[in-house]
């Protein structure tokens, strides 16, 4: 399939233009069948990655609250090896990590060479959530923009693919998974009432979401905007980026240090 409408490079998005429901054009059953290929696919080309040990791959998640960053991850590393797989997720920041600059926690999580790590929230939320709350001084929010730009330019100097996305979803969708967070007992301590403050402000959210991508998007780190609400098509679009990601990066098997023709497999003893 192709997903070029929903990604951005350079351009500004209009977030309330964009689809949050999307098939395809597949039934469920095609959606299955395309998503367990591409995650097969992701699984090879993981291996040759953490064989070469050369480069690495940045995988950013946004999205509002409820919008299936936990599953979405659940899913996109069910087929890949666990040790070259690393999720990181961002909470508030600590004390020590206030001290430093914003970029300073995120830069120690970045993947080593082999590696795929996972971002679930990131440095986009200090122009994200801190920007709604007016927790920074609007010229510091501004310039924070060019060192997120110099912070992904600089990972890609050295091998790291970054790419990004931000799970659409709409506000009746998000409210509909609240409502099922408290009537499965199961789900509710995944119930945050803090969450409903936060969605007073959601116009605010998609404006910042919108400059976010126009200023920090480039060819080297794009932006992604997925509609969430399908969650088939959701995993199979994410999985499809990435497998394309990996297959752009042209990873290869490392040549053996040792005489291959001095050894045979019979001969082994």
């Amino acid at each position: 399939m192709d997903f070029a409408k929903y990604r951005f490079v350079g351009q500004n998005p209009s977030l309330d233009q964009l689809q949050t429901l999307d098939d395809g054009g597949m039934s469920e059953k095609k959606l299955r069948k395309e998503r367990e290929e591409v995650w097969e696919e992701v699984k090879d080309l993981q291996e040759v990655l953490y064989a070469e040990s050369k480069q690495s791959l940045l995988i950013v998640l946004q999205a509002m609250d409820a919008a299936g960053k936990d599953s979405t991850i659940e899913k996109l590393t069910r087929n890949m090896n666990a040790q070259g797989c690393n999720v990181v997720s961002f909470k508030s920041p600590s004390k020590i990590e206030l001290a430093h600059d914003f970029l300073w926690r995120v830069h120690q999580n970045a993947p080593r060479s082999g590696d795929i790590t996972i971002f679930n929230r990131s440095h986009y939320e200090d122009v994200l959530i801190v920007k709604v709350h007016g927790w920074a001084e609007t010229d510091i929010i501004d310039r924070r923009y060019d060192h997120i730009n110099a912070f992904e330019s600089l990972l890609a100097d050295r091998g790291t693919r970054v790419v990004k996305f931000m799970l659409n979803i709409s506000p009746e969708y998000q409210l509909s998974r609240f409502k099922r967070r408290l009537e499965l007992q199961e789900k509710n301590w995944k119930f945050n009432p803090g969450d409903l403050e936060e969605r007073k402000h959601w116009d605010d959210y998609m404006q910042a979401f919108e400059t976010a991508i126009h200023r920090c998007a480039s060819e080297d780190s794009p932006w992604y905007v997925v509609p969430a609400e399908n969650r088939l098509f959701r995993d199979l679009m994410i999985g499809s980026v990435v497998r394309d990601t990996l297959k752009h990066m042209r990873c290869d098997y490392p040549t053996p240090e040792y005489d291959t023709s001095a050894y045979k497999a019979d001969d082994l003893v």
